[in-house]
C-alpha cells in the first residue's frame, strides 16, 4: 500500500485525504499550525491518522507521495527535507485531476480569478451543464472528486497551486492577467512568477485551448517567446481580432472555431472595464462548451458578482460604501479606482508586498479627494499620495476608518475600501477585512 502524507489540515488537505482513502493510499495528515474542529471530525470518522502543532520527520519521511497545501512555502524545512528524499511533492489539483476524467477548465491570473471563476460556473450551470466549483474557492476539488460525479470542474489556481503541477493538463484555460505578486514567493523575481503561471498551459496539447488577455503587456511578451501547443483564444478592449472575444460599437464580438455571435455591453450586471474582460473569458468558455447564446445573454444580465470585490454594501445619505477588500495588490486597486464614477474617500493600507504606487497617482489625482491610511505601517502610502490629496488620516480599526469617512464623505461621493495590501497585520484575511467593513457601515 502506497504511503500518502498530506502537508497541511485545511480544506485540500482533507479533502485529499478522503479521496487518498478511497483510493487505497494509507494516508497520513500532518499540520504544523492547529487542526479546525470540524476537519478532526472528518479524519476521525474517515479513521485518517493526524497531528498538528508538528511535522514528524519519521513519520512524514517514509512518504510515496506528498500533497502539500498551497499556502506552506516551498522552503519551508519539512518541504526541503521531502525532496532532499527525492519524494515526489504535488498539489492538491495534480492528485485530484488523476482520478477524473471530467471536462477541466483552469483559471488564474493576478486579479480577477475569482469573478471570472464564479461567472464561468454560473454560465454553464445555467446552461445545464453538470458542473462543479474548486480550486481556491468552495469545496475541495479533490473531495469533490471523492464524493461527486460532475462531468466539468471550473477551478480558480494560484500559482502556488501551478507550481505543484506534474502532469495538470486543463482542456481550457484562462489567464486573466499578470501584474506583480506574492514576490516574496518567488524570490523577488516577477519572472518566476510569470512563469508559475503559465505553467496552466504547459501540458495542454493542440486538442486545448488557452483564454488570455491580448491587452496585457507580459502575457504578450511571454507569448512571443515561448511555444504553446494549445489554440490561442485572445480577448481584448482595445484591438478588433480575427479569431476570439472583442468590443466593438458597445458590443462583445465573439468569433471562435468559425462561430460569430455578440452581445450588447450593456446587458452585462458587472461594472468596469475589468469585469468587461472578465466577462470576455467566461463567455469564451461557455462558447467552447456550446451554451446557448440566449443563456449566455441571460446569465450575464442576473450574475451578482463575487463578495468582497467591488461590492456595493450600502448607500447611506447618498453616500456609496464599496468593499473591495479581495484588492489585495495595486493592479487589482488600480481597476477599482478606474470604475469610480464619483468623488472617493478611499480607504487603504495593510502588509505592503514591495508595492509601487506610481501607476495609482493619474487616478487618485482625478478621483480621489480623501485617503484614510489603515495599516500598522503606512509610510509608503504617505509619501506615495501625501502631496496629491488635501486629507489623508491614519487610523489603526476598521470602525474607526469607517467613521472617518462618513465624517469627511458627503453627498453624492464614494467611500471605497481597496487596500491595494495583504490583511494580515490588523485582519485573519481579506474576508474578515471586508466583512469588518461591511458591519461597521451596517452600524454606522
Amino acid at each position: 500500500m502506497k504511503r500518502l502524507v498530506v502537508l497541511g489540515g485545511g480544506e485540500s488537505g482533507v479533502g485529499t485525504a478522503i479521496l487518498g482513502i478511497k483510493k487505497g493510499y494509507d494516508v497520513f495528515v500532518s499540520d504544523f499550525g492547529k487542526i479546525k474542529d470540524h476537519y478532526k471530525e472528518v479524519l476521525i470518522i474517515n479513521g485518517i491518522t493526524w497531528e498538528e502543532e508538528q511535522h514528524s520527520e519519521e513519520l512524514i519521511l517514509t512518504a510515496d507521495l506528498v500533497m502539500k497545501s498551497p499556502g506552506i512555502s516551498d522552503n519551508s524545512p519539512i518541504v526541503k527535507k521531502i525532496r532532499d528524499k527525492n519524494i515526489s511533492v504535488i498539489s492538491e489539483i495534480e492528485f485530484a485531476s488523476k482520478y477524473t476524467d471530467a471536462v477541466l477548465i483552469g483559471i488564474t491570473g493576478s486579479n480577477g480569478k475569482t469573478t471570472t471563476t464564479m461567472l464561468t460556473y454560473h454560465l454553464l450551470k445555467k446552461g445545464g451543464l453538470n458542473v462543479g466549483i474548486g480550486g481556491n474557492i468552495g469545496k475541495s476539488f479533490a473531495w469533490q472528486v471523492a464524493e461527486d460525479q460532475f462531468d466539468c470542474y471550473v477551478l480558480e489556481l494560484s500559482s502556488f497551486q501551478l507550481d505543484g503541477m506534474i502532469d495538470f493538463n486543463p482542456h481550457i484555460a484562462i489567464i486573466t492577467n499578470l501584474s506583480p505578486d506574492h514576490l516574496d514567493r518567488y524570490d523577488y523575481l516577477y519572472q518566476n512568477y510569470i512563469n508559475s503561471k503559465f505553467r496552466i498551459t504547459m501540458n495542454q496539447t493542440s486538442d486545448d485551448y488557452l483564454i488570455y488577455d491580448a491587452d496585457d503587456v507580459e502575457i504578450k511578451a511571454w507569448l512571443s517567446q515561448n511555444k504553446v501547443k494549445a489554440q490561442l483564444i485572445p480577448f481584448s478592449l482595445t484591438q478588433e481580432l480575427k479569431e476570439g472575444t472583442y468590443i466593438k460599437n458597445n458590443k462583445m464580438e465573439i468569433n471562435i472555431n468559425h462561430e460569430e455571435l455578440n452581445f450588447d455591453t450593456e446587458c452585462i450586471a458587472l461594472e468596469g472595464k475589468h469585469n468587461l474582460k472578465n466577462a470576455m473569458a467566461a463567455t469564451s468558455v461557455a462558447k467552447l462548451m456550446k451554451i446557448r447564446k440566449a443563456t449566455i445573454r441571460e446569465s450575464l444580465s442576473n450574475f451578482q458578482g463575487v463578495e468582497h470585490r467591488l461590492e456595493k454594501v450600502l448607500k447611506i445619505q447618498n453616500i456609496q460604501y464599496i468593499n473591495d477588500s479581495k484588492a489585495t495588490n495595486v493592479n487589482a486597486t488600480f481597476f477599482a479606482l478606474d470604475s469610480m464614477n464619483s468623488p472617493t474617500v478611499w480607504i487603504v493600507g495593510g502588509v505592503d508586498k514591495g508595492n509601487d504606487y506610481a501607476e495609482l497617482l493619474p487616478l487618485v489625482n482625478e478621483k480621489v479627494k480623501a485617503i484614510i491610511c489603515l495599516g500598522v505601517d503606512n509610510r509608503k502610502i504617505i509619501d506615495a499620495f501625501g502631496n496629491i490629496v488635501d486629507v489623508m488620516v491614519e487610523v489603526s480599526t476598521m470602525i474607526d476608518a469607517v467613521k472617518m469617512a462618513q465624517r469627511i464623505a458627503e453627498k453624492g461621493d464614494s467611500v471605497l475600501l481597496s487596500p491595494a495590501c495583504a490583511s494580515f497585520d490588523l485582519f485573519e484575511n481579506y474576508e474578515d477585512r471586508g466583512r469588518q467593513f461591511k458591519q461597521a457601515v451596517q452600524n454606522l
